[in-house]
């Protein structure tokens, strides 16, 4: 029975597919070469629910099919802020890319580019700094993006696992009865 709610879970959101990038690739074989294409995919439903998924097959709408159900089985939940942006700064890594990510004002908008754009996006997040370092590798950007916002936290998640009340996380020190700000 939990795959019959499980499934409608999946149905109740509207989840939106976006290509990334399609590829030729190719596999030296005794016969010669073979050719297939892989396809990167993102898949996102702009409330929080995100997942990056990679499918290889001989066409390409078989390979596209193939990183669908991959995306879905990565999905990870993020929090977002009324402002729509990410509650702290961040970083994320995969293989050899870097990406950093900073919240940023209303309005201005989603300042990133190639796949870390198109993660972003999909994720519903609408106002946020993001730089990618170190590598232009298209899969390992958009992974370290959606290791980055799996690492975000909320202050109520930040209290529950300190075991205090989130009056207690604002609190500043008073050293001598002087607020040290």
């Amino acid at each position: 029975m939990k795959k019959k709610s499980v499934r409608n879970k999946e149905l109740e959101y509207k989840w939106e597919e976006k290509v990334v990038q399609v590829k030729r690739v190719t596999k030296v074989v005794k016969g010669g070469k073979k050719l297939s294409f892989r396809a990167i995919l993102v898949v996102g439903n702009e409330q929080g629910q995100i997942g990056v998924g990679i499918g290889k097959a001989s066409d390409v709408i078989g390979a596209v099919k193939r990183g669908v159900t991959d995306a879905k089985k990565h999905i990870v939940n993020i929090p977002i802020t009324k402002s729509y942006s990410i509650p702290h700064p961040t970083e994320g890594i995969s293989g050899a890319a870097k990406v950093v990510l900073r919240p940023s004002a209303i309005g201005s908008g989603v300042i990133a580019g190639g796949s870390t754009r198109i993660v972003l996006e999909l994720a519903g997040i609408k106002n946020i700094l993001a730089k990618q370092l170190r590598s232009s590798n298209t899969l390992n950007n958009a992974r370290a993006v959606l290791n980055a916002l799996s690492q975000l936290r909320t202050f109520q998640d930040t209290a529950k696992n300190r075991d205090i009340n989130i009056e207690q996380l604002y609190n500043i020190p008073k050293i001598n009865g002087v607020n040290m700000t």
